[in-house]
């Protein structure tokens, strides 16, 4: 088909489809930054309503924490296990005399008695002096109280021994032995072992 218009009516016509076409895309164009203003609009709406949810559950937890005083129940629990771990302390070095007093009895040689016993709580140890018939038997009392097998001291050395029967208290004992000893750690006489060997 021939178009016999005008040269200006077409250009007319042309420019008009271009218009119509431009027209078309400027709305879509402006119908898009509509949509991403919205999106946006809403991202950021949403944003702030999370950032004042979470503020606010912040703002309770801390009004909460400082009702139930947590700080100071802390602090409570603390003091009450180092109180704890002091008892232990103190009870693992209490020791139980009568059951000490019948096991070291028990060791001690003929011809020699018992005659004191001192308590270093600061080393775990007991210092023990004896009264013997001689100079044997007084160091026979620290190689009884040596032995691994009786379990009431991991180790005993003599402090001194000292025989001179003309002033002794007891004539028949002339021989005074010092000794200091140091408790075995699995000895049944500290208090603490005893509860935990018992059934």
């Amino acid at each position: 088909m021939i178009n016999l218009l005008p040269p200006e009516i077409k250009n007319g016509y042309r420019y008009a489809r271009r218009n119509v076409a431009l027209r078309r895309w400027a709305v879509i164009c402006l119908v898009t930054l509509i949509g991403l203003g919205g999106l946006a609009t809403y991202g950021l709406l949403s944003l702030h309503q999370s950032t004042t949810r979470y503020n606010n559950q912040i703002a309770a937890s801390q009004k909460l924490f400082k009702q139930e005083d947590f700080a100071g129940t802390q602090a409570q629990v603390k003091n009450i296990s180092s109180s704890f771990k002091l008892v232990v302390k103190v009870l693992s070095q209490e020791v139980l005399f009568s059951e000490l007093l019948k096991q070291i009895a028990g060791v001690i040689p003929a011809n020699s008695n018992l005659t004191g016993l001192d308590i270093n709580q600061t080393q775990g140890g007991i210092d023990i002096v004896a009264n013997a018939t001689d100079y044997n038997t007084a160091s026979q009392v620290q190689v009884n109280l040596a032995d691994p097998a009786n379990k009431i001291f991991s180790k005993a050395d003599i402090v001194n021994i000292t025989c001179n029967s003309e002033n002794a208290i007891n004539p028949r004992y002339p021989c005074i032995v010092n000794l200091r000893a140091l408790f075995a750690t699995n000895n049944p006489f500290l208090f603490i072992n005893s509860k935990e060997t018992s059934p």
